[in-house]
C-alpha cells in the first residue's frame, strides 16, 4: 500500500492555517481537525475528499438506532453497526501504516489505530446523540459511554479498577468489544505495569486527542528516516495547538538541520536555548553548541 506525500506549498499553508483557527475555536470540532491532519499528510485528498468523509461519517450515523437506550445499548449499537456490520477493527499491521493514522482512509479501510478507530467511533456516536467520549487508556485508546464526568474515586466498596457508575468502556480496535473493570485494568497493566486508577477513566479533550494522534504519526516517522517530512509536518502541527510541550520546538530545529537547512536550523536551536536557560543553562548551552555547529556546516 502506498505511503501518503504531502500537497503542493500552497495547498498546504492554507491546511495549517485551517488547522490552526479550528484548534483555537471555542469547540474545536475533532473530526474536522483529524481530516485537516490527513490533508496535510496526503495531497490526494482535496476538499471533495474532506465532504466525503464527513458525510460518511453522517451516513454511518444514520443508520444507528434511535435513542436505543442507555450507556449499554449505545455502546452495543456502535459495536453491532461498525464493529460487526461494516468490520471496523484493527491489528498489528496497521503501527506499520501511516495511513492507520487518518481519518479519511481509516472510513475508506476500515482498519486503524485504537486512537482512529476511537474517533470514528466517538464522531458517530455523538452524531446521533449519544454521551460519547474518548478514554485516553495508557497505551490504548478506547471510548467511554455514558455521563460526561470526570472520575476522581472508585464507587465506595468497588475495586479500585471499577468504572464509575453508568459508564461503559469499549474497545474500537477489537471491534467494539465491550471492557469489563478487569479488561480495562489487564489493558493498562500490560501497557505500563500499573494498575488502573480512576483518573484515566477521565474524558479526553479533543485538542489532547489530536495530539496523540500526531505524536502516533511522529513515532511512525522516527522509525523511518527517510520520511523525515512526515516528522517535520507532525511537528508543526503539533505546535499549532494552544497547548503543546515547548521541546517539540527543539526537535522540529533539529528536523530542519537534518533535512538540510541549516541556517533556519540553527536559529530554532538559539530560540529554543534562550527558554532552556531559564531552567538549565548547561542544557542550554549545549544547544547553542548545536546551533554553531549547524551554522558552521555552512562554511
Amino acid at each position: 500500500m502506498r505511503s501518503p506525500w504531502p500537497p503542493p506549498p500552497e495547498r498546504s499553508a492554507e491546511l495549517r492555517h485551517r488547522f490552526a483557527e479550528e484548534a483555537r475555536s471555542e469547540q474545536p470540532d475533532l473530526s474536522a481537525l483529524c481530516l485537516l491532519v490527513g490533508g496535510v499528510a496526503d495531497g490526494t485528498l482535496d476538499e471533495a475528499g474532506i465532504d466525503a468523509a464527513q458525510m460518511e461519517l453522517d451516513r454511518l450515523a444514520g443508520q444507528l438506532p434511535y435513542r436505543p437506550g442507555g450507556p449499554r445499548a449505545w455502546a452495543e449499537a456502535l459495536r453491532e453497526l461498525l464493529g460487526r456490520r461494516y468490520g471496523f477493527r484493527g491489528s498489528a499491521a496497521e503501527y506499520r501504516r501511516l495511513e492507520s493514522s487518518l481519518l479519511h482512509e481509516v472510513l475508506l479501510r476500515r482498519r486503524g489505530l485504537p486512537i482512529l478507530l476511537s474517533v470514528v467511533w466517538m464522531e458517530v456516536a455523538r452524531r446521533a446523540g449519544a454521551p460519547v467520549y474518548g478514554v485516553a487508556l495508557p497505551g490504548h485508546f478506547v471510548v467511554g459511554f455514558g455521563p460526561d464526568r470526570h472520575p476522581t474515586t472508585a464507587p465506595q466498596g468497588a475495586s479500585p479498577g471499577a468504572f464509575p457508575e453508568e459508564q461503559v468502556l469499549a474497545d474500537p480496535f477489537d471491534g467494539g468489544r465491550l471492557l469489563t473493570g478487569t479488561d480495562a485494568e489487564l489493558l493498562v497493566a500490560g501497557a505500563t505495569g500499573a494498575a488502573l486508577d480512576p483518573s484515566m477513566l477521565t474524558p479526553a479533550d479533543p485538542l489532547d486527542v489530536v495530539l496523540r494522534i500526531l505524536n502516533n504519526v511522529r513515532a511512525w516517522a522516527a522509525a523511518r528516516p527517510e520520511r523525515s517530512d512526515v516528522s517535520l509536518w507532525a511537528v508543526e502541527l503539533s505546535l499549532l495547538l494552544p497547548s503543546h510541550p515547548a521541546r517539540l520546538r527543539y526537535e522540529r530545529a533539529r528536523l530542519l538541520v537534518q533535512r538540510g537547512d541549516f541556517l533556519a536550523g540553527a536559529a530554532e536551536l538559539e530560540a529554543y536555548a534562550e527558554i532552556a536557560a531559564a531552567v538549565d543553562e548547561q542544557a542550554a548551552e549545549q544547544v547553542r553548541g548545536e546551533a554553531r555547529a549547524a551554522r558552521a556546516t555552512l562554511n
